[in-house]
């Protein structure tokens, strides 16, 4: 029987959903995947857009190459999302399906802090990589001040790399005596997520290379014009470049569905990733499943990869009638660019009880080189 499967997003969880499931199902039935975007990227590829590894037009293959692969595709903004009906508008048109994928993401939200957006740069979009990539070029001297701007952001490791990373070009270039380093994170440790041994890890890859950490310091504003940042702890740090992670949210179309909880996420089954509504399920940064150790599953790529393939699975099985139940088990990994072609590499079962068993491998050449090949992948299975 042929069935219509719209998935909403075309991040990772949507093209590996997309095309996990036109594997899978029968050749009459339609998988459709709407985004507004007309490319897409490999956001764990954009701190080497800003340390100048990569050029950002080698990150954005065009979302149409799906169609070759029997995937539809609908360029559009999502503009209203009925979960009873299985139903989406989006740039105009209505669609309905008979499963439902919505993976949408987390929107970016900097003008929440008060000259946040006019006072510093970001490597979290492509655009912004290139143009902190610029910044960084020019910079010759001063204090460096790396800060997330809120507890809640994508990628757990993403500010400690690039704290390490833009260190590590200034050693490069031979100017390191000359600058100053600094992180500031809204949240007591490194990736607390992964448990105390993996935040101690980390802390100490980030101290090592002489880059001072400032945990616990929540950003309240930033005075662009006397380049300095004030914290809710009455502490104030003056800086020459400023680099920051973006707080986030909810799309609002998702937020105005009546699929999130009281967290602000869609609220989905942590095994199966299925919504209260038949037929609909969530994936990735635009759900929040929470951990027993009171915190969230962190917001990235990993998770919404491995749900993907969770997700793609019991939609065929449902569609067939035969096969097991899949079931997404918490597991997820991580590595830890530090600069100089080596990484760390972080993996374990993030629904371990009662902390995560999360182990972290010592940086070296060997798991920046499997980023490497994962990007590779990443780029010749997907899109």
């Amino acid at each position: 029987m042929s069935k219509t499967v719209l998935i909403l997003g075309a991040g990772i969880g949507g093209l590996a959903a997309a095309n996990l499931l036109r594997r899978s199902l029968p050749k009459g039935s339609r998988v459709v995947v709407a985004d507004r975007e007309r490319s897409v990227s490999f956001a764990a590829s954009y701190l080497w857009v800003m340390s100048g590894e990569r050029k950002e037009e080698r990150l954005s293959p065009p979302l149409d190459r799906l169609q070759r692969k029997g995937i539809e595709v609908i360029e559009g903004e999502v503009e209203h999302i009925d979960p009873d009906k299985r139903k989406a508008t989006i740039g105009g048109a209505s669609i309905s399906a008979d499963y439902l994928i919505v993976a949408l993401g987390a929107d970016f939200i900097p003008e929440t802090v008060p000259g946040l957006v006019e006072g510093g740069l970001t490597f979290a979009t492509l655009a912004g990589a290139a143009r902190l990539r610029a910044a960084l070029a020019t910079f010759t001297e001063g204090r460096v001040v790396v800060l997330t701007a809120a507890p809640l952001y994508k990628c757990p490791a993403a500010p400690y790399e690039a704290a390490m990373l833009i260190e590590a070009g200034f050693r490069r270039r031979g100017i390191r005596r000359q600058v100053t380093v600094e992180l500031y994170a809204a949240e007591p440790g490194p990736m607390g997520v992964a448990g105390p041994a993996v935040s101690a890890a980390v802390r100490g890859m980030v101290e090592t290379q002489g880059i001072g950490y400032f945990p616990d310091h929540q950003v309240t504003k930033v005075d662009p014009l006397g380049r300095s940042v004030e914290f809710t702890n009455g502490k104030r740090a003056g800086y020459d470049l400023l680099v920051y992670v973006p707080p986030i949210r909810a799309p609002q179309v998702v937020r105005e569905s009546g699929l999130i909880d009281k967290s602000g996420w869609v609220q989905v089954d942590r095994n199966t990733l299925a919504t209260r509504f038949p037929g609909v399920y969530g994936l990735g940064d635009v759900t929040s499943i929470p951990l027993s150790m009171g915190k969230p599953l962190p917001k990235a790529g990993v998770f919404a990869r491995a749900q993907a393939e969770v997700v793609a699975r019991n939609i065929a099985r449902a569609v067939s009638g035969s096969g097991r139940e899949a079931g997404f088990d918490g597991h997820g990994a991580c590595f830890v660019e530090v600069g100089a072609g080596k990484a760390g590499y972080g993996a374990g079962n993030f629904y371990g009880e009662p902390l995560p068993a999360v182990n972290m491998r010592r940086p070296s050449w060997l798991w920046h080189a499997g980023k490497v090949l994962y990007e590779k992948y990443w780029f010749w299975r997907w899109p």
